[in-house]
């Protein structure tokens, strides 16, 4: 675990497409209409179809499998804390920061968070994960 330190951050940016979301729909079963349909979205608190909050989340898992720390990571946990909604076509950022290390147990905390494209955060938690070792794929 030599090569990160506290601090580190890494991030990604994503589209929550209508093709995206239409799409996790399909994988995941879940065919809320708020997420699929205009007119049904109209008439709730939030006005127009918002993108599934799991869908978002996918991309801090994005930022953690492939960046930081990176391919080869294993999940452990992962909180979750949804602040805002992301609407359909809106762009997010993940971000995703080392906030502690145990050398010992091989474990690493991250602060994970996802802000919209008024940089307001829609989704704050903490990961839990064991990073790769170093030469490992």
């Amino acid at each position: 675990m030599s090569e990160f330190q506290i601090g580190q951050k890494a991030s990604v940016k994503a589209v929550m497409s209508d093709e995206a979301v239409r799409e996790f729909a399909r994988i995941s079963g879940d065919n809320n209409p708020l997420h699929l349909s205009d007119a049904y979205a109209e008439g709730t608190r939030f006005g127009k179809r918002i993108a599934h909050g799991i869908l978002v989340s996918g991309q801090i898992s994005r930022v953690i499998g492939t960046i930081l720390p990176g391919e080869g990571t294993v999940y452990l946990s992962q909180s979750l804390h949804f602040k805002r909604p992301v609407y359909v076509g809106d762009t997010v950022t993940a971000e995703v920061e080392i906030a502690a290390m145990d050398n010992e147990k091989q474990r690493m905390k991250l602060k994970t968070t996802v802000l919209n494209e008024a940089g307001e955060c829609v989704l704050s938690g903490e990961a839990i994960v064991i990073p790769p070792v170093h030469g490992e794929s």
